[in-house]
């Protein structure tokens, strides 16, 4: 059985959702979000996690960085889409085919990082505020 490391960038809300799966899976795309982007570098996972998650007021300017482990039969299924730079490759797995995606990761979503923006406020979520606190230090 061979895998892949993937890195998925996350606000608070999709945070508190992977969370609630015991991180186990990432939640349903919204009806506005065609695709599910899990990237293949981690310096470019952050680089969105720390310059856009951290601006945006619905992820209360946080920005973590996920690590998940999948199946390789599923990751080749989508071809690296590059959007920039040369360590700007993602996957683009259509939102309906989300939920198999999630059925190839191989043991937990690990955060790795977080990222917190000038304007975030204390989270209400004791888990989101124990991830941060661990991971700053």
């Amino acid at each position: 059985m061979k895998t892949r490391i993937l890195y998925r960038p996350v606000g608070e809300k999709e945070m508190v959702l992977i969370i609630k799966s015991n991180y186990k899976k990432f939640p349903p795309r919204l009806e506005w979000q065609p695709i599910f982007y899990p990237v293949l570098d981690e310096d470019y996972a952050s680089e969105i996690a720390e310059k856009w998650n951290t601006r945006d007021e619905a992820g209360n300017y946080l920005g973590f960085v996920t690590k998940l482990e999948v199946l390789e039969d599923e990751v080749n299924k989508y071809p690296a889409q590059n959007v920039g730079a040369g360590n700007h490759n993602e996957l683009w797995v259509p939102s309906e085919e989300l939920e198999t995606f999630n059925q190839a990761i191989i043991g937990n979503i690990e955060v790795i990082k977080v990222f917190t923006g000038r304007d975030f406020k204390a989270s209400g979520n004791s888990e989101i505020m124990n991830l941060i606190l661990k991971l700053k230090n």
